[in-house]
């Protein structure tokens, strides 16, 4: 460490969400973003998530996975990957067993840290970690993370976890100017997600197609004054007949299929059928970008992203904008995606079209593929930015 440095922790999911690819990603490029600036950064996992089993608990079996080594595998193998070997610590929940520093490290470290970050309030009791000088959280999910912590089933603990907290962001850069939406008595600091530029850039051969990753659903919507904030399927149900509107330019969806029934995760069944008969190509990504390495990828060999948003974002005008979508812009990419409000944060236009309705989207996939290396040096512009 130099003068200058401070000495950070930063929270996360990494392990919890080992099924994801783009996950670790949520984390990576603020672990890294702050590695880079010369600090001293450890990750810590403490979420009080159990793991889940997804072979076994499916088949009706049961839905804890026991055994904590393909959690512990998979966050070694990300944290080898960049150089944080012995930066790295995972408590697993169903025996309270920690994995990565030793008892007398983590120790050591959470007593001296300078600051912590929470990202995406994954860590179940902050007040754990209140010895550090500044506990800092960041909200990912805007909208979801007030109206949540005001008037939601687990408003309470919520409520508790985000007060123990000093200072506050979030990525609803628009947040503020939604009445409707509670404050909960903070100051909400706006911020855009970080990527790390040198890990997406990207000069290849380019793919045909507009591709997306996303979750048909998260979690259950929510209705707060008389208004609902619902998920990404009722979003792009508004959009099924698009790729027959913009053929032959494919329109690809990477769909994570929901494993499990929990209030975290809310499964619901997947039209996959008639997303594939309105013409839509669908391919499982658990399959084609299952970790940190192939979802890259899997973005580097896509033409464009189209996507919509989740619903709590669009009707709540929260101004978030996608850190995958953030990651197409890095690899040069450009983005047509439903306008949240970021249109007022955002340069829009050019490598970031955004849309609102059917002819709007339209119309961006064809704007793109018409001018496609001036939105692709566009987007890149963007990113750098």
């Amino acid at each position: 460490m130099t003068a200058s440095s401070l000495r950070v922790i930063v929270t996360g999911f990494i392990g919890h969400q080992r099924l994801l690819g783009g996950v670790a990603w949520d984390y990576l490029n603020v672990v890294l973003g702050l590695k880079r600036l010369g600090h001293d950064v450890y990750y810590i996992e403490d979420s009080g998530c159990w793991p889940y089993n997804d072979v076994d608990g499916p088949s009706g079996g049961d839905w804890t996975d026991w055994n904590p080594q393909p959690t512990v595998e998979h966050l070694s193998k990300v944290m080898s990957a960049f150089g944080l070997d012995h930066k790295w610590a995972y408590q697993f929940p169903p025996k309270s067993e920690w994995f990565g520093l030793s008892s007398k490290e983590r120790k050591e470290i959470i007593e001296t840290a300078d600051l912590l970050i929470n990202v995406s309030g994954t860590l179940e009791k902050p007040w754990d970690y209140r010895t550090i000088k500044k506990l800092v959280y960041i909200d990912t999910d805007p909208v979801f993370c007030q109206i949540g912590a005001e008037t939601g089933t687990d408003s309470k603990i919520m409520r508790q976890r985000l007060d123990t907290h000093d200072v506050f962001f979030t990525l609803g850069e628009c947040l503020s100017s939604n009445h409707d939406i509670p404050n909960l008595d903070h100051k909400w600091n706006t911020t855009k997600y970080p990527i790390v530029l040198d890990q997406w850039r990207d000069d290849s051969v380019t793919g045909n197609g507009f591709t997306t990753i996303m979750n048909w659903s998260s979690y259950d919507s929510l209705t707060y004054r008389n208004e609902r904030y619902g998920q990404k399927d009722a979003e792009f149900m508004k959009f099924m007949e698009l790729p027959q509107k913009v053929f032959p330019t494919p329109l690809e969806v990477a769909l994570y299929k929901p494993r499990v029934k929990s209030s975290r995760d809310f499964a619901v069944s997947t039209p996959v059928d008639l997303l594939e008969s309105s013409g839509w190509k669908i391919v499982d990504a658990s399959e084609v970008c299952p970790d940190f390495y192939t979802y890259r990828r899997y973005i580097h060999q896509s033409k464009a992203e189209w996507s919509v948003a989740k619903g709590g974002y669009v009707v709540g005008r929260s101004g978030w904008f996608s850190c995958r979508s953030a990651c197409y812009l890095a690899a040069g990419r450009p983005v047509v995606v439903q306008d949240t409000g970021f249109s007022k944060v955002l340069p829009v236009g050019e490598g970031v079209i955004g849309f609102g309705t059917f002819d709007e989207a339209e119309a961006g996939i064809r704007e793109v593929e018409a001018n496609y290396q001036r939105h692709a040096k566009a987007a890149q512009d963007i990113a750098e930015a």
